[in-house]
């Protein structure tokens, strides 16, 4: 009985010291994490990175951003490496390679730095501590049920920058499972753009003029997204019955959208793919190793017409649309 009592006296001062004004963290080191990326200067990592920077000032840590421009994986290794070896407090890794990465996150980790993926995660054996981004095999799955409401029969394309890469070919292998699974009579066309936007445009401008019959187009990618959406303008295929859409929310593709020449690109919330993993990180350090992180899905949103509104009127860096901190007032 005297335990009870103790541990409920002791519940009602910890509730009662809760209540008293207190600044939530502690002084702690300035720790520096650092995120290793595939794609460093693509516009979609825009508001990753102001996820990246709000989250360093919340913490009061410091971050810096890596790797490679081009998805080279060996750049993206080398710059792991660096981390490694200058002791960095943390470290977010874009797993866009099924191998490469397994032996530097396992000496990190033996070294005590914490490794996080982020965006990409599909090194199998990869002992990374944890995931945030989106589940990109169940997103290709809800991608490709989506294109067979849109699409009854004939030939549809699904475009990919980079074939291979673990960011975005689970979400064409879902895509393909689907429609697979779907027994509807759709002839399933996978193309590579490159990771060039200008010659994403012009790959998939090729392959309209060569297979004029098609009945859908469709991307898993940002930058070929925008490119089906400029070949749709230019000939007209919406109003011809040509389906299209695909993935992320540059501003090319959400004007296409709202002017109704895409049926729906997907929003996987890329400003929280730069603020979780600091989040965790920091956590991670801040608790000695007893908070450690956790598996993050960020989730997937369809935009179409019906609520691409929002998108396009609400100007913050959560979408990367503008650098003010701020929110909507109703």
């Amino acid at each position: 009985m005297m335990e009870a009592i103790d541990r409920a006296a002791l519940l009602r001062r910890a509730a009662v010291a809760g209540l008293a004004p207190r600044t939530f963290i502690r002084p702690h080191p300035r720790w520096r994490f650092v995120f290793v990326n595939h794609a460093t200067t693509n516009p979609f990592f825009v508001p990753a990175r102001y996820g990246i920077a709000d989250a360093c000032s919340l913490y009061d840590v410091a971050a810096d951003w890596t790797g490679s421009k081009r998805s080279d994986v060996a750049e993206m290794v080398d710059a792991m490496n660096r981390a490694i070896e200058r002791r960095a407090d943390g470290i977010a890794v874009s797993v866009i390679d099924p191998v490469a990465f397994n032996e530097p996150t396992a000496r990190a980790l033996e070294r005590g730095i914490p490794v996080v993926s982020y965006n990409a995660d599909g090194g199998r054996g990869n002992a990374r501590l944890a995931y945030v981004g989106q589940d990109l095999y169940q997103a290709g799955l809800k991608f490709g049920a989506r294109i067979v409401e849109l699409v009854h029969e004939g030939d549809v394309f699904i475009f990919i920058a980079t074939p291979g890469q673990l960011n975005i070919q689970p979400r064409v292998d879902g895509a393909v499972d689907a429609i697979r699974d779907s027994g509807k009579p759709i002839r399933v066309h996978v193309v590579a753009t490159g990771a060039d936007v200008a010659a994403e445009r012009r790959k998939i401008e090729q392959i309209y003029l060569a297979h004029r019959g098609l009945r859908g187009m469709f991307a898993v990618d940002g930058g070929s997204t925008q490119g089906v959406a400029e070949v749709v303008h230019r000939y007209h295929l919406h109003r011809k019955g040509v389906r299209a859409g695909g993935w992320d929310l540059l501003p090319g593709t959400l004007a296409s959208i709202a002017a109704g020449r895409l049926d729906f690109t997907i929003d996987q919330q890329p400003y929280l793919q730069g603020f979780l993993p600091i989040q965790q990180l920091f956590f991670y350090r801040y608790s000695g190793g007893l908070v450690s992180p956790a598996e993050t899905n960020t989730g997937l949103k369809f935009v179409t017409r019906a609520n691409v509104a929002r998108y396009l009127t609400t100007r913050t860096r959560y979408e990367g649309s503008s650098r003010e901190q701020k929110y909507p007032v109703s």
